[in-house]
């Protein structure tokens, strides 16, 4: 499975150890602001099974970030779910996306990170674009996606299939990084 490494961070795969603090990261409310709802252990537990089966049948995904040599939280390629996929005209789309824990917020650690995923993302997977989205209110995120260069056209946006009309989190932004 594949590493990545850039000059203050490691991308690697998922190891048992990675799952306390992963939980953790999940069961914060500030972190977890953005998303429908924190994560309880089980949850958080199945969602780390996904991204590691994930890396270990296609050798790439959502990696661990390490940063000064303790888990900082998760940043990789994802492909889009399904249905969001239609959404966007059907094509197989890879997302960028990242999580960190609140404590490694603020060191560009997740622009960085992103960065060498969507670099290996274009020079070694072949991938033509790689989009991002997040809800229209989480502007750190659509901060991080502006420094890697990925652009935004509101007649791109949507409302995310898997929320409820009423969530305020159901606006979603894409933005888009072409080859």
């Amino acid at each position: 499975m594949t590493t990545l490494t850039t000059e203050r961070l490691t991308l690697r795969p998922w190891t048992p150890a990675d799952r306390e603090p992963f939980a953790e990261l999940n069961a914060d409310p500030e972190v977890m602001e953005h998303f429908p709802s924190v994560l309880d252990r089980a949850a958080s537990d199945a969602l780390a099974d996904r991204f590691e089966t994930r890396m270990a049948h296609q050798g790439w995904g959502l990696w661990v970030v390490e940063a000064q040599g303790r888990f900082a939280g998760m940043a990789g390629l994802n492909p889009v779910p399904p249905e969001v996929r239609a959404l966007l005209g059907g094509s197989p789309p890879v997302e960028v996306g990242w999580r960190f824990a609140r404590w490694a917020w603020g060191h560009g650690w997740a622009t960085e990170a992103a960065h060498a995923a969507v670099r290996h993302g274009f020079d070694m997977l072949g991938l033509k674009e790689i989009v991002s989205f997040t809800a229209a209110g989480n502007l750190r995120s659509r901060a991080v996606m502006e420094r890697l260069g990925m652009t935004h056209d509101p007649a791109d946006d949507f409302d995310h299939p898997a929320l409820a009309a009423d969530s305020p989190l159901r606006h979603h932004v894409l933005y888009r990084l072409p080859r």
